[in-house]
């Protein structure tokens, strides 16, 4: 029996520029195209002249239709999923199709391409030699707990929120971390208003008490400060400096 093969395909996060010209090929190149939101999903295509070939694939509706795609791919379908922006699976649906795919013996390939969370943290100012993604936090359950087991973390962290509860945010995690751990909030990246907002989380939240916030919100966080944490790396001048060595040995 033939097999097709399963592309990841990372979308912009904003500027429709930010597209890979290979992520452009394999999207023209699929029998079908799974989308998050198609109307979304429709815009991009649009605009690239990709057409006709959208299937809504979801939260809502993936554990129904992941049999369905994966019987499509076993029979020689390309099969490309996208979400709404940034990297599927990354905070927004995909994992269960790639694991199911993979159990599968299904090829499955992740495209290099658009995300958050990284922009937010090398912009930061904040060590991003070693980071921690944490994404959306549970909105009740299990909120303040997860949150009092990050408290002695000592890498970058990093989280995404929606505006409206940003300032809630702000100031649980200014009374878990302390007000002067420092941070950063990105919003609208790679859009036509992107910001970046530095400091305390104490500075942070009173601007953004005062400015309301709008748009795609991505937290960076300093993690603890520790006598043991390592200072930044230069790995190719260190290798330089044992070459160096070596000739002058």
């Amino acid at each position: 029996m033939p097999s097709g093969i399963l592309y990841i395909v990372p979308t912009p996060v904003g500027n429709l520029d930010d597209i890979t010209l290979r992520a452009l090929a394999v999207l023209r190149e699929a029998d079908v195209i799974l989308a998050e939101d198609t109307r979304t999903s429709g815009i991009l295509l649009a605009h690239y002249g990709i057409k006709g070939k959208l299937m809504a694939h979801h939260k809502f509706n993936e554990h129904q239709t992941v049999g369905i795609i994966k019987e499509r791919i076993l029979s020689g379908a390309t099969v490309a999923l996208v979400s709404d922006a940034g990297t599927p699976g990354v905070s927004d649906p995909g994992f269960l199709l790639a694991r199911e795919c993979a159990r599968e013996g299904i090829e499955v390939q992740t495209l290099p391409g658009a995300t958050a969370c990284i922009p937010a943290l090398v912009s930061s100012g904040l060590p991003c030699d070693r980071f921690c993604f944490e994404g959306f936090l549970p909105l009740k359950k299990g909120r303040r707990t997860l949150l009092e087991s990050l408290t002695k973390e000592t890498r970058t962290m990093i989280f995404y929120e929606s505006p409206r509860r940003l300032v809630q945010t702000l100031r649980q995690f200014a009374e878990v971390f302390g007000p002067e751990r420092e941070c950063s909030v990105a919003r609208e990246i790679s859009k036509l208003h992107e910001e970046h907002r530095r400091g305390t989380l104490a500075q942070v939240l009173e601007h953004f008490e005062a400015v309301e916030p709008k748009g795609e919100i991505v937290i960076v966080l300093a993690g603890l400060p520790s006598e043991g944490r390592r200072e930044h790396r230069n790995k190719y001048k260190e290798e330089r400096d044992y070459e160096d060595e070596e000739l002058q040995g």
